[in-house]
């Protein structure tokens, strides 16, 4: 595995920007400290006072998000600079779900949350990669200047971004860029695809209401739990069939609730789930379309229908000239070998609404350990990260902000 010291930029010169062993170490202790202490979306003040601490010690000027919670700050450039900055992005909320792992000093430590899906790891990569860039601009080695973006609330839709930008975010900022964990990606190497790397998601909630009465009779009634069922299984094989099949179009349920006594039939039924979509432009058609088929499957059984159709986050759309940037620095820090192909997933993330305003790209960040054999994922109680990957985001963020110039 080629190391700092052997990247190189063109001209050959040696990229710098290695981590000490000693700010290594750090970062995994700021990251574990974190995960002991989980905060759920737009509570994240102790984590935004950690953050903003360390910055202030390094010299830099962080800006708390007018939300409250969260951080902008600048590293690089002077009062009137106008060359476009390259944005680093990381999201720092938690999950609302236990810790469950075992025999780790860094458990959650506060009931009923947890780091489940690598916002720790994300977050602490970001704050490294500022204090890396920080040392360099103190030394004239920084070509432009770069944003570190500290954003609450990925996990709640319609996610943080969309704050975070109305706060001042992108002003400025020519491309962004971020990673994600992935547990399939062995821990040093990175998952890069360009176009679409996540689906749509958007959140569905349906009431359906009805006169009820006895089971004995259910003519003299509008039977809403055969009509919430109906709902459930024919509208998404209803959609199937309206929208290209290569649009990835799907609603799935999670919740359905209707009656309380085996002889009545209830007046009122309710059904939640997900709309995901692979495809932007049916994502945009999408609310029309749920709509039209949740009426005509329920009008069929004589039920009236209330739908709140909740605007979630489309899907995260890289760009080729900002992929060519993270291979380019992937391939410098670490060898092309440590860069793979990777899929679109059915996940959302906020991300996708920076990629709105300014062009950029996600890259699937390892953080399997070599070897392990269990089945990982993100969401989950158990999960856990190699901290090796903290090291290799920070090379990936400061090896891209030292080359950006180099790429159109």
């Amino acid at each position: 595995m080629s190391r700092d010291s052997d990247a190189q930029l063109p001209g050959d010169e040696a990229l710098p920007g290695a981590l000490s062993e000693s700010l290594r170490a750090e970062l995994i202790a700021f990251r574990r400290d974190l995960h002991m202490h989980p905060e759920l979306g737009n509570q994240e003040f102790r984590t935004t006072a950690a953050i903003k601490a360390r910055l202030e010690k390094a010299g830099l000027e962080p800006r708390v998000l007018d939300t409250g919670t969260g951080l902008l700050c600048d590293v690089g450039g002077r009062e009137g600079d106008t060359r476009p900055m390259l944005a680093l992005r990381a999201d720092i909320d938690a999950l609302p779900i236990p810790d469950t792992k075992a025999g780790v000093p860094y458990r959650s430590t506060v009931p009923d949350r947890a780091h489940a899906c690598g916002h720790d790891i994300h977050t602490t990569a970001v704050l490294g990669a500022g204090l890396v860039l920080a040392e360099l601009d103190r030394q004239g080695l920084l070509p432009n200047p770069v944003r570190l973006i500290f954003q609450p609330a990925e996990e709640v839709l319609p996610g943080g971004a969309p704050d975070t930008i109305e706060s001042g975010a992108l002003e400025g900022v020519g491309r962004i860029i971020g990673v994600h964990c992935d547990p399939k990606v062995h821990v040093g190497r990175i998952g890069l695809r360009v176009g679409a790397i996540t689906s749509a998601c958007d959140r569905l909630e349906v009431s359906l209401d009805g006169p009820g009465g006895h089971t004995a009779r259910p003519h003299l009634t509008t039977d809403l739990v055969t009509a919430a069922s109906k709902v459930a299984t024919e509208v998404p094989a209803l959609l199937a069939r309206r929208v290209d099949a290569r649009a990835g179009l799907a609603v799935t349920w999670g919740r359905l609730e209707a009656g309380h006594a085996c002889n009545v039939i209830p007046q009122h039924a309710e059904l939640s789930g997900t709309v995901r979509c692979l495809d932007l432009a049916a994502w945009r058609e999408a609310p029309d379309l749920v709509h039209a088929a949740i009426d005509e499957v329920a009008g069929m059984h004589g039920a009236k229908t209330v739908i709140d159709y909740v605007r979630g986050v489309p899907p995260v759309v890289n760009d080729a000239a900002v992929i060519d940037l993270l291979a380019g620095a992937m391939t410098a820090r670490r060898g092309s070998y440590a860069i793979e192909d990777t899929e679109q997933s059915l996940g959302g993330e906020d991300f996708s609404w920076y990629l709105e305003q300014v062009p950029g790209a996600m890259a699937r960040l390892g953080v399997r350990t070599p070897g392990d054999t269990a089945r990982l994922d993100l969401h989950r109680g158990d999960f856990d990260a190699d901290e090796e990957a903290i090291t290799v985001a920070v090379e990936l963020f400061t090896a891209c902000a030292l080359l950006d110039g180099n790429h159109p």
